[in-house]
């Protein structure tokens, strides 16, 4: 998925770019702007060398571990599975709508999508969810399960709240904050029990299925 939002970038002109911006891009280029690291291929850059990195720091270890390829196939079935869960949730509560629609371009479509699935589910997910978790374990001592649960509430806003921030972000808005939050909570409970792999693919993939609908003139 990093690979394929990669090469979407780099087929986009430096003007299309600025128009592909989530929640956790725009808190990832503040962040990295705070250091220095400013551009719009800063955030990729910085993901990709902590992947080499874990790669390098795990590599001593892999050899001890079977890689099955078949894996990787079944877990595209079943992130292909939660994504149309998240899409009959969502229509639920009256609405499919979780991504952005900033532009009718195909492309740009697609890999805001990818890029929404890897980039928001790292941040609101792996380093929300964990932060939380850490801080009502440190300060309130909450048992696993009611700090797991309160982790992925408070990830759940702050994953609402961002979507209204930045240059490109909505105007604020009750109804759409309320259904950002439910989908927050909905991709939440996923990562805690299936990890970030499932949670991304199925995230990107809901996604597809709305620029699928989109492009197709479907409802």
């Amino acid at each position: 998925m990093v690979g394929l939002y990669e090469i979407g970038l780099i087929l986009l002109s430096r003007e299309e770019i600025p128009n592909l911006r989530n929640a956790a891009d725009v808190l990832m280029r503040q962040a990295l702007e705070m250091f220095g690291v400013i551009g719009y291929y800063g955030s990729g850059f910085v993901f990709i060398v902590g992947l080499l990195i874990v790669y390098l720091v795990q590599k001593h270890s892999w050899t001890e571990t079977e890689i099955r390829g078949n894996y990787f196939m079944f877990m595209l079935i079943e992130s292909f599975m939660w994504s149309w869960v998240l899409y009959a949730f969502m229509m639920i509560i009256q609405t499919p709508f979780l991504m952005s629609p900033t532009t009718r371009i195909v492309i740009q479509q697609v890999v805001l999508s990818i890029g929404a699935g890897i980039y928001e589910e790292f941040v609101f997910r792996v380093l929300l969810i964990t932060g939380f978790m850490s801080v009502l374990s440190f300060v309130f001592q909450w048992e696993t399960t009611l700090r797991r649960a309160g982790a992925v509430i408070g990830a759940a806003v702050m994953f609402s709240l961002f979507h209204f921030i930045g240059g490109f972000g909505e105007n604020p808005n009750l109804p759409l904050f309320i259904i950002r939050f439910m989908a927050g909570l909905f991709l939440g409970a996923l990562y805690t029990f299936r990890g970030f792999g499932i949670t991304a693919c199925a995230h990107a993939m809901y996604d597809l299925i709305l620029v699928t609908q989109t492009f197709t003139g479907e409802s």
